[in-house]
Parts: structure tokens; C-alpha cells; sequence
């Protein structure tokens, strides 16, 4: 598996950088200890099957996708494991390693940054190198025989061990990456992926035993045979990401359709406040708790003065702006704790839990203030609006019907004093 096509990102010496280039080193030094001391191409083989199979590593890497979000998944562990089982883990790992570091130089040509095309040429070539020496020279150790000609049990568990350290390994590092990316490794997680990754193991052993033990006429019938199955493979893979993304994107559309779709069962589409079906849900809820908790409850219901007036003589649009800022002053001068909600044309009701009548007075005495000092000429020349107030507060035997009651009276004393007022409990009279 190579890596994915980086985000942009300005910065030069990212840790995804410095990772990738810190595993390169790791690598090649790891590669040239031991190939000093084991020698390169030492077998039966010569350069012509090494370059063979440098050419085959490029190519099962390009029959490859890219997954949504990070990762290129692709047949490459077929030229990899194929490689160890003809030619041994040293000269697997230098191939394969150089196959990995040239395929994505093909990138600076449709617009990557050379930054981001190092970071996956020396990641993917350094994660290769590592991977393949690790598991491929552990195989070796316990007696998996190389070139492979042969399958038998014993054979065949090392061939299995060999397959799950390269997939853990490779994973590792991949999570890593995406780690340092501040993607999320679980995302990598995929049973179709996963699934493409492992079928590579039983072709790569057909490689190797077919390479090994069968004349180059049969050897070349097999490998085109076997292109276009990964050829076919490939174009289901692209059709599946492209079905993917497009089933993602279509949830994460109806998503916002279903959360607007709430909001607009909830709201008031004129001030963005809540409307009277979400105010009187929350109010029955809210009282029922109070009084089952002992906890303070109070509301205050608002209402614009003179505001059939601002309709009758400026206009419903004007009017409409009214009710919009009045609303955004509600809300800002409200905690966040209190709900707002738009309770009829120009009436508002405000909740306050936890709170007590006094200090819902000094809330709203705030908002009214705010209203009658706002400058309200910018919706038109002579508006001067003013809005009054009624609170209630919550008892032990109060209902949302008997609250809202108390709430309206005092609101409807509060207009009968002369408007631009509040009025609470029976000792309070708030007004200019």
C-alpha cells in the first residue's frame, strides 16, 4: 500500500516530513548493513530478473485506487511477496524499495507539490524496504524456502506468518502517517481494502512457484492473464470509490436536510428563534423538573409596543426588521441557559431556569433598556420602538396553562400602565 495524496499545507518541514525521510534512513542503512555482508543478486538469478521484477513492483502498484480520504490501496504486495519467495528478502526489499520511491514522481504532473510528492516517495520506498527485510527475512530464518517450488503444510504456515507481519507492519506505519496527518487511523479500516490486500498473497506464491518452475512462454500467458483480472479489479475498485463517495455525500445532504428540517419544526424562519411548539414543550418539561427538583423557575412574557402601528405606517417590512433585531437583542442580552422563543406576531416568551423573579426582572430590564436606546432609524425616519414585560414565577402548584395566565395578566397591566415597563409580582412595577 502507498501512501495518499497529501493535504496542502505551506509548511515545509511537516512531521509527516520528517517521519517519512527518518524511515528512509532507517531503511537504507538497515539495507546496506545486510547487503554488505550477503551480497546482491548472489543466486541463481541476474539483473535481468531483477529489473523484471522492478518493473512488475511499478506496475502493481499502478493497478491501484485511491481511498477516500487517505491511502492508495493496490496490488503491490503480489511483486513484493512474489520477489521474496524467487529472490530472497534482500534483493525483494532494494527492488521493491526503488519501485515505491519512483511511482509517485508521476504526481508532480498533475499539480502535487514536490514536497508532498518526496514525503510519499520516501515514506512509501522506507516503509517497503523495512517491511520486506523484517518479515521476509524472518521467513527466512525459519526455513521458508527460497525460491519457493513446493507448497506443504509446514511451508505453508510460514507463507501465512509471513502474509499477517507484512500486513500488521505496513498497517503500522500507515497509522502512523495518518497519526502524524491528525487523521483518524481507524478510518483505514476496510473490509473491501483489506480484502484486495490479502487475495495478493496466493497470487504472489502462483508468481513465484509459476516464475521458478515453468517455461517463459507459459510464465508470460500466466502474468497477462493475471494483469487484466488486477486490470478488472482496479476498474470495480474506482467504480466502488466513486459509489462511495457519492453515497457519502448524498447522506451528508440529506443529514443537513433532515437537521434543517427540524430546525424549521423548532424555529421561527422570520427571527431564528424558537416558535411556540418547541416554547411550549420546554416549558411543560421545564416546570414538571423544577418542581420535582425544588429548583427556581421563572418566565416573562414580551411584547412590542405599538407594533400593529410601525405595520400600518411603515410597512410589513419594516415591521419584519423589528421583530428581527428585537429578537437578536433578546438573545444576546438572555443567557445561554434561557430559551427564547418567538410566542405569537410581536410576542416573545423567555424561560429562565434556575432563577428567581428578581433577577428575571433585572434580565429583562436590561432588554428593555437595550430596545428603547437602540437607534431605529436605519429601518425608517420615526421609529421609536418600545416593549413591555409580564413575570411569572413557578410555584408548587403551577401548570404551564396557570403560568403562562399569571405571566399575560401582568403583561397586559404592564401595557395598561402605559407601556415601557415590566411588571413582576404583585410588589414590583419596573418601568422608566
Amino acid at each position: 500500500m502507498t501512501n495518499s495524496e497529501p493535504a496542502v499545507d505551506k509548511t515545509v518541514w511537516r512531521a509527516d516530513l520528517v517521519f517519512a525521510l527518518t524511515s528512509f534512513a532507517v531503511a537504507m542503512t538497515a539495507l546496506y548493513f545486510i547487503a554488505t555482508r550477503v551480497g546482491i543478486l548472489v543466486g541463481q538469478f541476474s539483473w535481468g530478473t531483477a529489473l523484471f521484477f522492478l518493473v512488475f513492483g511499478i506496475f502493481t502498484i499502478t493497478m491501484g485506487y485511491a481511498r477516500p480520504g487517505f491511502g492508495h490501496v493496490s496490488f503491490d504486495r503480489v511483486a513484493q511477496i512474489s520477489s521474496i519467495l524467487v529472490l530472497g528478502p534482500v534483493d525483494a526489499a532494494w527492488i521493491n524499495g526503488l519501485a515505491s520511491l519512483i511511482y509517485p514522481l508521476h504526481r508532480i504532473w498533475r499539480g502535487v507539490t514536490p514536497r508532498d510528492v518526496a514525503t510519499a516517495s520516501f515514506h512509501n520506498a522506507g516503509m517497503t524496504i523495512l517491511v520486506i527485510l523484517s518479515c521476509g527475512s524472518l521467513f527466512a530464518y525459519l526455513g521458508g524456502p527460497i525460491p519457493l517450488l513446493n507448497l506443504d503444510m509446514r511451508v505453508g504456515g510460514l507463507l501465512l506468518l509471513l502474509m499477517l507481519s507484512m500486513q500488521v507492519m505496513n498497517d503500522g506505519f500507515m497509522a502512523a502517517m495518518m497519526f502524524l496527518r491528525k487523521k483518524d487511523p481507524l478510518s483505514m479500516l476496510n473490509i473491501f481494502s483489506v480484502g484486495v490486500e490479502l487475495a495478493s498473497v496466493p497470487l504472489a506464491i502462483l508468481v513465484a512457484i509459476v516464475f521458478a518452475r515453468m517455461e517463459f512462454p507459459i510464465f508470460a500467458l500466466f502474468l497477462f492473464a493475471m494483469g487484466l483480472g488486477m486490470l478488472v479489479l482496479k476498474q470495480y475498485a474506482d467504480m466502488r470509490t466513486k459509489l462511495e463517495v457519492l453515497v457519502d455525500a448524498r447522506t451528508e445532504e440529506l443529514r443537513i436536510k433532515s437537521l434543517e428540517l427540524e430546525r424549521q419544526a423548532t424555529h421561527d424562519k422570520l427571527t431564528g428563534l424558537f416558535n411556540r411548539r418547541y416554547a411550549d414543550d420546554f416549558l411543560q418539561r421545564e416546570i414538571e423538573s423544577s418542581k420535582r427538583h425544588d429548583r427556581e423557575f421563572t418566565i416573562a412574557l414580551a411584547d412590542i409596543d405599538h407594533f400593529k402601528q410601525v405595520n400600518d405606517s411603515y410597512s410589513h417590512a419594516a415591521g419584519d426588521e423589528v421583530l428581527r433585531r428585537v429578537a437578536e437583542i433578546l438573545v444576546n442580552r438572555c443567557r445561554k441557559t434561557d430559551v427564547v422563543a418567538r410566542y405569537g406576531g410581536e410576542e416573545f416568551l423567555l424561560c429562565f431556569p434556575d432563577t428567581n423573579a428578581e433577577f428575571a426582572e433585572q434580565i429583562c430590564s436590561q432588554i428593555r433598556n437595550a430596545v428603547e436606546k437602540m437607534n431605529w432609524s436605519s429601518i425608517a425616519d420615526g421609529i421609536n420602538i418600545t416593549i413591555s414585560f409580564g413575570i411569572a414565577e413557578v410555584g408548587v402548584n403551577s401548570r404551564r396553562t396557570s403560568v403562562l395566565s399569571d405571566a399575560d395578566t401582568r403583561l397586559y397591566q404592564a401595557k395598561h400602565k402605559g407601556r415601557n415597563r415590566i411588571v413582576g409580582l404583585p410588589t414590583s412595577d419596573k418601568s422608566t
